[in-house]
């Protein structure tokens, strides 16, 4: 498994083969959702371009392919590759769920959760994020509002990611549309945890729109069409990689 230690300011290390990566903020997630364009070789290229604005720019940029396209994206790229979801389960008798182990095996180094496409009830995001602890996986939890985030917040996960459902795909930024969901979330979750990690995601499109959301007070975007449907992704995910640094 390939592998790079990158400088960190919040640190989350984590363990990728034998060797130790770290994630530095501001962090760009990119989720690959199921879209044709980044699915099978094409996941692996999206992610090579992906690489290649990081190493560029010295940003930190996280590739979330789908399950059947971990491994290979993982080995493909020197940067942090996350799973889109895993199920609270143990090994055994547990048909068409997603272990843990096995996401792990395949070389993620953290997961997405509760995800809008993919919403859990606390109950299961508390155990999964206990689940990713004890396995060494790096947790990026999703929520819908300010009162969600803290009650996640409150789970103690790595990230958690405020993303409105109704603005998801739509190209308008939460972090313009309604900026005060997301300076709520972090008054709210930095009171249970200053040191917590805070994302914002739904409708990140532009350079800007990353650039806003980090006067906000987050410390990265989460982001999936913007760059995956977009004509050129390389070159949006270069302009990301470069706001995150002014």
């Amino acid at each position: 498994m390939k592998g790079k230690q990158l400088l960190t300011k919040i640190v989350l290390p984590i363990v990728r083969g034998k060797t130790q990566l770290k994630l530095q903020t501001p962090l760009i997630i990119v989720n690959f959702k199921t879209y044709l364009e980044s699915t099978g070789k094409r996941a692996v290229e999206l992610a090579q371009q992906a690489e290649r604005a990081a190493k560029e720019t010295g940003a930190c940029i996280i590739v979330v392919p789908q399950f059947a396209d971990l491994a290979k994206v993982a080995e493909a790229v020197e940067i942090p590759v996350f799973a889109q979801h895993i199920d609270p389960i143990k090994p055994g008798n547990c048909t068409g769920h997603i272990l843990a182990e096995s996401v792990k095996e395949a070389g993620a180094v953290g997961t997405l959760i509760n995800h809008s496409e993919r919403q859990l009830k606390l109950s299961e995001i508390d155990a999964i994020i206990t689940l990713a602890r004890e396995k060494g996986l790096v947790s990026c939890v999703c929520a819908n509002n300010p009162s969600v985030s803290a009650a996640i917040a409150a789970m103690r996960p790595d990230i958690v990611s405020i993303e409105p459902p109704e603005l998801i795909g739509t190209g308008i930024a939460v972090s313009k549309a309604k900026p005060e969901v997301v300076t709520d979330t972090v008054k709210l979750v930095h009171k249970i945890d200053p040191k917590m990690t805070i994302l914002c995601g739904a409708g990140i499109s532009q350079a800007e729109d990353v650039s806003v959301a980090l006067k906000l007070g987050t410390q990265g975007v989460l982001v999936a069409s913007g760059i995956v449907k977009a004509k050129d992704p390389y070159s949006v995910l270069r302009a990301f990689a470069d706001s995150t640094k002014q």
